[in-house]
Order: C-alpha cells, then structure tokens, then sequence
C-alpha cells in the first residue's frame, strides 16, 4: 500500500471508532461525568470538610486529579476492549487482518479511538471539576502529556483484554476485578506518605499510581513520586503493551479461526 492509501484506511478506521460512540454520547459520554461528579459532592465538599487540608489543599483539590484521570482511565479501556471484541465477534477484525493494511495501523486505528473518548470524557470531568474549587492548573505541558500517555496505555490494555477474552463477559472481568481495585488504591483520595512505610512500598508495585501522581503534579505541583520516575514508568508500559498487541494482531492469536 501506498503511503497515500495507508492514511485513507487509518483515517477511516479513526473516524469509524469516534463515530462509534460520539453516535451514543448520551450513554458514552455523560454517565461518567455525572458519576464523577457526584465523587465531588460527597466525597469533596460532604466527607472532604470534615477531613481539612492534605498539605496546602484542600480535600476537594487534592482528588481532583485521580478523579479526572479515573474517568479517563475507564473509558479509553472501555471503548477499545468493547470494541475490538465486538469486532472480533463479527468477524470483522479477519477481514482487516487479511487485507494490505499493515497492522501497526489497525492497532493505532483501535488505540485513537480509545484515546478519543477517555480525553473527551477526562476533559469534560476537569471543566466540571472548576465549579467546585478554584483550581489553577499548575503545568499545561505535564498535564498534557500524562493525559495523552495514559489513554494512550488503557487503550492499548482494552485491546489485548478483548483479544483474550472468549465472552462479552470476559471484558468485565479485568475493569472489574483489576482494573478498579488498582485505580482506588492509586492514590486518588489519599496521599501514599499517609500510609506505614510498609503499604506505602506496597503501593510502589501499582502503575496508576505513577500515572496519578503526574497528573497531579500537572495540576497541583505536588506528587509523591518523582515526576521523571512517573514518566519512565509509564512510557514503560506503553512501550510493552504496544509490542505486545503488535504480536498479537501478527500471530493472530485468539483472531483467526
């Protein structure tokens, strides 16, 4: 394929993924913020004034950030894994393997769409984020960066649970049982130095942690790892499971019957 040609074929599979739920941005787009927002109302303004100040923010301030990435984290996985499976299911994604387009493309094509929606999503939870406190974003670059690099990674992990999974319901399987617990445990409504030393070299272990940290140091200025370690951490990730999805999509693995 040409160049020319190869960009035509990604171009379409991105606007076939966007269209894919930007058709249903009522149940794509919405639930989310509204389920995040009542994260703020309870846990920010009900439960955050009875907690004061972790270090020179208050409560409301301090989960903004996890919470923000939490909806983006969600959503970029769920767009991809229920995607490509319902891809998958159909038979759709042999006929995209058979054809010319390498599948570098096919996997980048997936992974946009994801990071369409968990962006879309992650912003629209931050703009309603600002009726709550008056935050001032501390670094647009970090802030930036770390939003485009962890939709970036859960979409890529969305691609290989739907490659491995045998059922609509194995799709539920990681978000719920994996997924969740480390996005909790991340970080997002406390502080790891809160923690004995013992669960704070625990908490080590957690990707989202990193990922969580740097976005709060985007917004905030402040992170309990250091903003270099976050970055090698989760390019880290991105670097892994895009080879590893690479593989799969060239073996065929759990695709071609």
């Amino acid at each position: 394929m040409t160049f020319t040609e190869q960009y035509i074929a990604l171009k379409t599979i991105v606007i076939k993924e966007a269209l894919r739920f930007l058709r249903i941005w009522v149940q794509t787009l919405i639930p989310p913020v509204i389920t995040v927002a009542l994260y703020f109302v309870i846990f920010g303004n009900l439960i955050g004034s009875q907690i004061g100040n972790i270090g020179e923010f208050t409560y409301m301030e301090f989960i903004i950030p996890g919470l923000v990435l939490m909806a983006l984290i969600s959503n970029s996985y769920a767009n991809v894994v229920s995607s490509f499976y319902g891809a998958k299911f159909q038979h759709n994604i042999e006929e995209m393997l058979i054809s010319p387009l390498p599948n570098y493309l096919i996997l980048i094509g997936f992974m946009s769409g994801g990071m369409m929606r968990g962006i879309l999503v992650g912003l629209a939870v931050l703009v309603v984020s600002f009726f709550f406190s008056d935050l001032n974003i501390h670094s647009y670059t970090v802030t930036i960066i770390v939003f485009l690099l962890t939709s970036m990674l859960f979409s890529l992990a969305g691609l290989i649970n739907a490659v491995y999974a045998n059922s609509f319901d194995d799709i539920s399987i990681i978000p719920t049982f994996v997924l969740t617990p480390l996005t909790y445990l991340g970080g997002i409504f406390y502080s790891i130095s809160m923690l004995p030393e013992f669960w704070q070299d625990v908490s080590l272990i957690n990707p989202i942690l990193y990922m969580i940290n740097a976005f709060r140091f985007g917004l905030l200025g402040v992170s309990d790892i250091p903003l270099l370690h976050a970055f090698t951490i989760i390019i880290a990730f991105i670097v892994a499971l895009f080879m590893y999805s690479l593989h799969l999509l060239n073996t065929g693995k759990g695709l071609k019957h």
